[in-house]
């Protein structure tokens, strides 16, 4: 496993120390990206390497199959990654990628996986985060693995699995009146409020934010190497992500960085096209995309059943529509009424329960296909980044389904099967 060689910002390229914990370049407010000494990494990072972790022990690697490209660290792991690839039964080039085969149902165990792993690397032992839900419950786990205490701060109209992971993993869950970007305020007054207090630096919460620390992309980029290796070390034509924070798809471009700068694939190779897939109710990077912006303003109102998808104003907005535009993809919405008929569609017809977030994608997928601008031929890794059953409230809200006849008013623990 490499050493980290520096963090660098991304935009002003400044270069900061990995030895202790870093936010943000403090000097621009950028997010930073790790970096590996890469003529070194080449002498022994191999792309046959992950097939022989895998022959060793294939259930209990995950995406750490990837360390040769990975901090040097001891892994605080649950089985995350290595995600299976479904080919649909009606398009041939369309693969699905099911990230609700992660631990806590959806890919954002990669990133926290990650992100905990190092903050256990650093000492840290507060970490906080705003959520959408899912990342709440990613970090609620890995962090009980770790022994470290989260801190969770969720719209409260989040799916109620999200508000359970919270309770179960033992975390301190704050349910806000709001939206992600009210939650991410709340921590960051927090965080203030402590420091001003002159608490103690290790009782001082970590932010552990969407792109405010570094290394939920490198859980995340392993989305990246998973799906060339899976499709034979070859670029799919388009890779087709639900995008709210769209951290995975930053970190997807940046393992095609690395897996070209170390020869696993060819430098020059066609890049896919990378589709951003968001709802109508909450679409601030489509909306920039159509409008030809640079990044994205802040989306008034935002509604939509996707939770995920509920991000009004993306910290990294700006290097999203950069991939899109440089990919020469798109940034598509789609209305909730559309995402709720694909996930019907694609459970019926294909046997996958899609999250709202994955059916996003099918819906601009089969809107595309329609079109004639892609061919059920054209080879596309579309993610559903979680298990649909996580939205089972949501879901059926949308589907005005209710569960028939009545349950009894208490459930009596104890009897036949448990004791009494």
């Amino acid at each position: 496993m490499p050493k980290i060689a520096y963090l660098e910002s991304v935009r002003s390229h400044n270069r900061l120390s990995a030895e202790t914990p870093q936010t943000l370049d403090p000097a621009t407010l950028e997010s930073l990206y790790v970096r590996y000494d890469m003529d070194e990494l080449k002498k022994t990072a191999h792309r046959d390497n992950p097939a022989k972790y895998a022959a060793a022990s294939p259930a209990s690697l995950g995406m750490w199959r990837y360390k040769d490209v990975l901090p040097d660290v001891t892994p605080v792991s649950l089985g995350e990654g290595w995600t299976p690839m479904i080919q649909s039964k009606r398009y041939p080039g369309l693969f699905i990628k099911e990230e609700g085969a992660n631990p806590t149902g959806t890919f954002k165990a990669r990133g926290l996986g990650m992100a905990v792993t190092m903050a256990k690397h650093y000492g840290l032992k507060h970490l906080a985060v705003p959520s959408a839900g899912n990342a709440a419950g990613a970090l609620a786990a890995y962090a009980a693995a770790a022994g470290i205490s989260a801190h969770i701060y969720m719209p409260q109209d989040v799916p109620l699995a999200n508000y359970l992971e919270g309770v179960v993993y033992g975390a301190d869950v704050h349910m806000i009146d709001g939206l992600i970007s009210d939650c991410a305020r709340l921590v960051g007054e927090e965080i203030k409020s402590q420091k001003t207090a002159g608490l103690p630096t290790e009782d001082v919460w970590f932010d552990i934010s969407t792109l405010k620390e570094p290394f939920r992309i490198e859980g995340k980029k392993t989305m990246g190497y998973e799906l060339v290796e899976q499709l034979g070390w070859k670029y799919p034509d388009a890779i087709f992500y639900p995008t709210g924070g769209g951290v995975g798809l930053i970190g997807m471009w940046k393992a095609f960085d690395e897996m070209e700068e170390l020869g696993w694939i060819e430098k020059g190779s066609k890049r896919p096209k990378m589709y951003a897939l968001q709802a109508s109710g909450c679409a601030p990077v489509s909306r920039a995309f159509d409008e030809g912006k640079p990044a994205s303003e802040f989306f008034q109102n935002a509604a939509t059943f996707a939770a995920g998808l509920r991000v009004p104003k993306p910290y990294g907005d700006y290097i999203i529509l950069d991939i899109v535009h440089r990919s020469g993809g798109k940034a598509i919405a789609h209305t909730d009424e559309e995402i709720l008929a694909s996930i019907l569609d694609y459970a019926k017809n294909e046997g996958i329960f899609l999250c709202p977030e994955g059916a996003a994608a099918t819906a601009a997928y089969d809107a595309l296909i329609k079109s004639g601008e892609l061919s059920p031929n054209d080879t596309v890794v579309l993610f559903n980044t979680g298990a649909g059953l996580k939205y089972t409230d949501m879901t059926a809200d949308a589907m005005h389904l209710r569960r028939p006849g009545t349950l009894p008013t208490a459930m009596p623990v104890g009897g036949i099967i448990t004791p009494q």
